[in-house]
C-alpha cells in the first residue's frame, strides 16, 4: 500500500526550491558577487565604473549607491545589498562602498565556517557579539568635532571627495562645502534641504562658487524690467498675479460692445489692484509661484519691480530661509514686514543660460553651491562629490565624533576584536574571528587599488597597531604608513558606525536563509538571475 501513496504538491507547477547549504551559498555568491561590483572603487585611487543604460544614456562615477542603483540589479539577495547602500547614503551620506564591501567580507567568511559545519544561528550570535563590542570600541576611541572646528571639517570634506573626479579641485570644493554647512547649521544640525545644488556645463570645476543666497534657473518674465536691482525688498507670493477661473461653471451673455469694454476694464482694473499692492509694500522684487499676466507683466515693468514666475514650492521655502521673507498666499496681504531682504538680485548669464541670483543675504539660512563641470559627466561626478562632503559634515556635527581614516579604524578594530574572541569559550568564538578577519577588507582593498601588496601593508599595520599607533593607516600615495590624523584623512564616526551595524544585519539576514522558493509563474522579470 504504501508505494501506491501519491505525492503532494502544495506550490504551484514550475516553482523552483533551492534548500538548505545549496541557498546559502546562492545568496552568499550574489551578495559577493554585487560587492565585488563596488570593490574596486574603494579609496584615493579606486577606479570608475561606466555604465550605460537601455536608453544609451552613459554614467561614469566611481560612487557605491550611484553604481548600484544604475545597474538594476535583480536577483533578490543582490537587492537586498543594494538596500544597504540606500540606507547608507539616506542616513550617513557616505561611506556607501565601504557598507557593502564589508558585508560581502562577512558573508564570505562566514561561509568559511557553514563549511566547517558551524550552524548559521552560531555565526548569527557570533557576529552580533562582535559588532557590539566594534562599536564600543569605536566609539571609545573617536575624537571630539565641533562646528568651529573648521579644518577638521575641511580635512573631512578632502577625505569625502578624494578619489573622485572632482578630486583635481577638492581643496576649493572641500571649502565651498565647509562655509555652506556651517551657515546653514542650527544647534549643530546640518539641513542639506537647506544647501541647494545647481549644476551648469561649460566651465571647469574650479568656477563654481557658494552663494550667500538662492540661484534660481529661471529669468525675468518681462524684458524692460530691470536685470539688476541692489537692496533687494523680495515678496513671496504662492499664488500668482494673474486672474483666476471660477470655481463654478459661469456664462457671461454680452448684449451690448460697450459692456465688453466694462469687462475688459473690470479685468485690467484688478489686475493693477494686485500690482499696486505689490509696489505699495515697497517690495522691487517680487517671486511668484504661479503665473503672472501678461497685462501685470507690463504693469511691474513700468514700476521696475524685478518678477520671476513658476518658481517651485521648495526653492520658495529656500528663499524665505535666506531672505527672511514670508511667504504670503494673497496678494492684498501683502505688507512690508513680509518682505526679504538680500544685497543684490540680478539676472546672469552662466553657459548660456539665463539665471536669477539672489546674493549677499544677511544671515541666510538657506545657500546655495553653484556647481560646474566642462562636460555633463564632470559636473555630475563634481556634484556627487559635493554631496558626499556634505553628507559627511551633516553626519559629522550630527554626532560630533570624527575617526581617523586610511584603513587605521578597521586595523584597530580587528586587533581588539581578536582579543575579545579569546574570552569566549564557544563556537561564537570562531564566528567573532571570522569577522574581525572580515574588518581588514577595507585596507586590503585601499592597497590592492594603490597596486600594493595587500599581505604586506597588512602585516606592517598590525605591527604599528600592536606598539600603540592608533591611527597609523596606508598612504596609497607614498605606499607607506602614516599617521592618518596628522595626514589629515579624517571620517565621521556616523559614516563608520552605520557601516558596521548595517553590514552586520543584513549579512545575518542572508545567512539565516535555508529556503529560496521561486514561484512557479514568472512575472515580467522572469527568472531570478
Amino acid at each position: 500500500m504504501a508505494d501506491n501513496i501519491q505525492p503532494i504538491f502544495i506550490l504551484p507547477e514550475g516553482t523552483q526550491k533551492t534548500s538548505g547549504k545549496s541557498a546559502q551559498h546562492m545568496n552568499i555568491a550574489a551578495a559577493m558577487l554585487v560587492a565585488d561590483q563596488v570593490r574596486t572603487t574603494l579609496g584615493p585611487k579606486g577606479m570608475d565604473k561606466m555604465i550605460v543604460d537601455g536608453l544609451g544614456d552613459v554614467t561614469i562615477t566611481n560612487d557605491g549607491v550611484t553604481i548600484l542603483e544604475e545597474m538594476n540589479i535583480e536577483h533578490p539577495t543582490g537587492k537586498m545589498i543594494v538596500e544597504i547602500a540606500k540606507t547608507q547614503e539616506a542616513e550617513a551620506g557616505d561611506g556607501t562602498t565601504t557598507a557593502v564591501i564589508l558585508a560581502g567580507e562577512l558573508l564570505k567568511n562566514a561561509q568559511v565556517l557553514l563549511e566547517q559545519n558551524v550552524h548559521p544561528t552560531i555565526i548569527a550570535k557570533g557576529f552580533r557579539l562582535a559588532e557590539a563590542q566594534a562599536q564600543q570600541t569605536l566609539a571609545k576611541i573617536a575624537q571630539d568635532v565641533s562646528v568651529k572646528d573648521v579644518a577638521v571639517l575641511n580635512s573631512i570634506a578632502m577625505t569625502a571627495m578624494t578619489g573622485k573626479s572632482a578630486e583635481v579641485a577638492k581643496e576649493y570644493l572641500a571649502d565651498i562645502s565647509v562655509k555652506a554647512a556651517v551657515i546653514v547649521a542650527q544647534d549643530g544640525v546640518v539641513d542639506l534641504e537647506h544647501i541647494k545644488i545647481e549644476k551648469k556645463t561649460g566651465a571647469s570645476v574650479e568656477k563654481s562658487e557658494l552663494i550667500k543666497g538662492i540661484v534660481l534657473d529661471k529669468e525675468r518674465v518681462h524684458p524692460s524690467m530691470p536685470t539688476q536691482v541692489t537692496n533687494a525688498r523680495i515678496a513671496l507670493i504662492d499664488t500668482g498675479l494673474e486672474l483666476k477661473d471660477t470655481e463654478i461653471d459661469a456664462k457671461i451673455q454680452i448684449t451690448d460692445p460697450s459692456q465688453m469694454q466694462a469687462f475688459l476694464d473690470q479685468e485690467e482694473r484688478m489686475i493693477r489692484d494686485k500690482v499696486n499692492a505689490v509696489i505699495d509694500s515697497g517690495a522691487n522684487v517680487l517671486v511668484c509661484q504661479k503665473g503672472v499676466d501678461d497685462l501685470a507683466q507690463y504693469f511691474l515693468a513700468q514700476a521696475g519691480v524685478f518678477t520671476i514666475r513658476r518658481v517651485a514650492k521648495s526653492d520658495m521655502e529656500k528663499i524665505a530661509k535666506a531672505t527672511g521673507a514670508t511667504m504670503i498666499a494673497s496678494v492684498k496681504e501683502l505688507k512690508k514686514e513680509h518682505l526679504g531682504k538680500a544685497g543684490m538680485v540680478e539676472e546672469a548669464r552662466v553657459a548660456n543660460d539665463s539665471m536669477t541670483f539672489i546674493r549677499e543675504c544677511k544671515n541666510p539660512k538657506a545657500v546655495t553651491i553653484l556647481v560646474m563641470g566642462g562636460t555633463e559627466h564632470i559636473a555630475d561626478e563634481a556634484k556627487r562629490a559635493l554631496e558626499d562632503a556634505l553628507g559627511d559634515l551633516k553626519a559629522t556635527l550630527a554626532t560630533g565624533k570624527v575617526v581617523g581614516g586610511a584603513g587605521a579604524v578597521e586595523i584597530e578594530l580587528a586587533r581588539h576584536l581578536r582579543k575579545y574572541a579569546q574570552s569566549l569559550s564557544g563556537k561564537e568564538q570562531l564566528a567573532v574571528e571570522a569577522f574581525a578577519n572580515s574588518m581588514e577588507v577595507i585596507p586590503r582593498t585601499l592597497a590592492e587599488s594603490a597596486g600594493l601588496d595587500p599581505i604586506d601593508k597588512i602585516a606592517e599595520m598590525r605591527a604599528a597597531h600592536d606598539k600603540g599607533q592608533l591611527w597609523a593607516g596606508i598612504d596609497v600615495f607614498t605606499g607607506k604608513l602614516r599617521d592618518s590624523w596628522k595626514a589629515k584623512v579624517i571620517e565621521p564616526f556616523k559614516v563608520k558606525s552605520l557601516a558596521l551595524s548595517s553590514s552586520t544585519e543584513v549579512a545575518i539576514m542572508i545567512l539565516r536563509i535555508d529556503d529560496v522558493i521561486q514561484g512557479g509563474k514568472q512575472g515580467a522579470n522572469g527568472p531570478m538571475r
